[in-house]
């Protein structure tokens, strides 16, 4: 069995302008001769078929374009602030070889570190160049010097106490290797011609394993 076939018009297909046509045939018969009405309505009335814009919607590509790009920009990322340094410095005589606890307060808080897997926070710098930052420090040391540095601004202040006669600051730097940068230099220490001590001088190089790296050698 074959589906009767149907034929879908618009409502101003076909008879549409036949019908419109047919009543503006009318309304002019009805109409005296010589009306001003009779001879401007065929011509002025509008076509019902007209009123209804048949022109798609048109996007501007350009214009989408635009959007998006602008929509999926990102913000530059932020730079990363300096990390603030601090430190206690002293000749390296006093430092290194007259200092009797200093040893002992470094090498223990490297073993405490080992023991709770931090990462190590503090260096001995030996000559550091940062101190070219600090004249009223400078003009008062004697040299060579050794700075202690750490990120941990309160030990330091705990090292300065205990240590006593050290200076003690500040600085920001933008790596690890700017804050430890030093002038190589050469530590000769004379030996005490009598030692008193109940304990035995330590040797010298034991701060070698406090030193940043490539600076891990020094001189007798």
């Amino acid at each position: 069995m074959v589906a009767p076939a149907t034929l879908a018009l618009s409502s101003c297909a076909g008879l549409a302008p036949a019908s419109v046509a047919g009543r503006s045939r009318r309304t002019r018969q009805l109409l005296p001769p010589g009306s001003l009405y009779s001879q401007s309505t065929a011509s002025s009335r509008p076509n019902p078929c007209h009123l209804r814009s048949s022109r798609p919607l048109v996007f501007s590509p350009a214009a989408v374009a635009v959007d998006s790009d602008q929509s999926g920009s990102s913000q530059p990322a932020e730079k990363e602030k300096p990390m603030r340094y601090y430190f206690v410095v002293a000749n390296a005589k006093f430092m290194l070889d007259e200092e009797e606890h200093f040893n002992e307060l470094l090498s223990e808080r490297l073993r405490l570190f080992g023991e709770r897997n931090q990462e190590q926070d503090f260096w001995l710098v030996i000559e550091p160049k940062f101190l070219d930052k600090f004249p009223n420090i400078t003009k008062r040391l004697k040299r060579p010097a050794v700075a202690l540095v750490s990120t941990n601004g309160p030990w330091i202040t705990f090292m300065k106490l205990r240590l006593d006669r050290v200076l003690a600051d500040n600085f920001d730097a933008d790596s690890l290797e700017e804050a430890l940068d030093f002038n190589p230099v050469d530590l000769k220490f004379e030996k005490p011609e009598k030692w008193v001590a109940p304990y035995p001088k330590y040797e010298f190089g034991w701060w070698e394993p406090f030193l940043p790296p490539g600076n891990t050698k020094t001189s007798s």
